[in-house]
């Protein structure tokens, strides 16, 4: 089998990637660093590195050819953490390029297409209980741009689904932890703040977690098991940022903070964060976008992919202690 791969030196595509390959796939890795892609990739010689990025979708278009399958990971998605109107290139990006891909792909006869898009798309049920794959947005969705746009994309998607017959698969991870965060996201990120204690009290809130290596593995079970046009939450299941801060304490042997910080004051300091970053022209330490993630008590069932992909879910401090290695190893730290 031969997969094309966008996004394959972030932290979900570079795993995806090395999934595939111990399946025995051949795989084109599209990549905008050649470099970044042989440190992360680089001792995979079934892994073809395609230089290209998705503002030119048909510099690369033909790189499709002869490939069964496509697995689209790229987003922008980091950038949009910071300050500036980031609308224009989420569109851009995670929406039109999305469909260009796909038309591409289907013009060139790729077999099936698996999408990432994301929890953030979907909300708790009414009832309060963990949201599943056709519950409704939650109101985080609409205030966060890339929620949005990737919202947005879904619904493109639908539509392209109306007028073609490439099958699309959509997989929803929740926020993910993992080895191989090179970049880092903003999860690694903190991960490396813990752990050079940057981060000085115990955090309210908190998120589903997922190890990008499970999804992974959701995303290569799809192509055989995934039906098209449905959508498969990979969650994993809600843990509190204490909980999360304790487990990392845990498994490195940093020490978490002892003091509490309340709801409250994480959206005060985010605010001011935000205040200097704007006067600075520097990208705030506490982004607001993180905070309101953090607090807007989310939750999730994964039931469907569990069932239907085989999915199961490692536990927390397995990929804590697999991060917090391939950090120390990569010198990060």
């Amino acid at each position: 089998m031969q997969a094309f791969v966008t996004g394959s030196t972030g932290l979900l595509g570079s795993n995806l990637i090395r999934e595939l390959v111990n399946r025995g796939y051949r795989v084109k890795a599209l990549v905008r660093s050649i470099d970044k892609a042989k440190y992360l990739l680089g001792d995979l010689p079934q892994v073809q590195f395609i230089q290209g990025d998705l503002q030119a979708i048909p510099a690369f278009a033909a790189e499709l050819r002869g490939c069964d399958v496509l697995f689209h990971t790229a987003a922008y998605f980091r950038e949009s953490y910071g300050l500036g109107d980031h609308w224009p290139q989420l569109k851009r990006l995670n929406i039109d390029a999305t469909i260009e891909l796909l038309e591409a792909a289907e013009k060139v006869g790729v077999r099936k297409a698996i999408y990432v898009s994301s929890s953030g798309c979907i909300g708790r049920n009414p009832d309060g209980s963990p949201g599943n794959e056709t519950s409704p947005p939650a109101p985080v969705t609409y205030s966060n741009l890339y929620f949005k746009s990737k919202l947005m994309a879904e619904a493109a998607i639908a539509h392209f689904l109306q007028r073609s017959t490439l099958p699309v698969v959509l997989i929803c991870p929740g926020p993910m932890l993992g080895p191989q965060d090179a970049a880092p996201t903003e999860f690694g990120k903190f991960v490396l703040d813990f752990l050079q204690r940057k981060i000085p009290a115990r955090l309210a809130g908190g998120m589903p977690t997922v190890d990008a290596r499970d999804v992974a593995i959701a995303m290569a079970n799809a192509v055989e098991h995934g039906k098209s046009g449905d959508r498969y939450l990979v969650g994993g299941p809600y843990t509190t940022m204490a909980d999360l801060m304790h487990s990392l304490e845990a498994v490195s042997g940093v020490p978490a903070p002892r003091q509490k910080i309340p709801g409250f004051m994480m959206r005060v300091l985010a605010f001011f964060s935000t205040w200097m970053g704007r006067l600075t022209g520097r990208k705030p330490d506490i982004p607001t976008e993180g905070v309101n993630i953090m607090l807007a008590n989310l939750a999730y069932d994964s039931a469907k992919a569990e069932r239907e992909l085989g999915i199961r879910f490692r536990p927390l401090e397995t990929t804590l202690a697999d991060m917090v290695a391939w950090y120390r190893q990569a010198n990060y730290l």
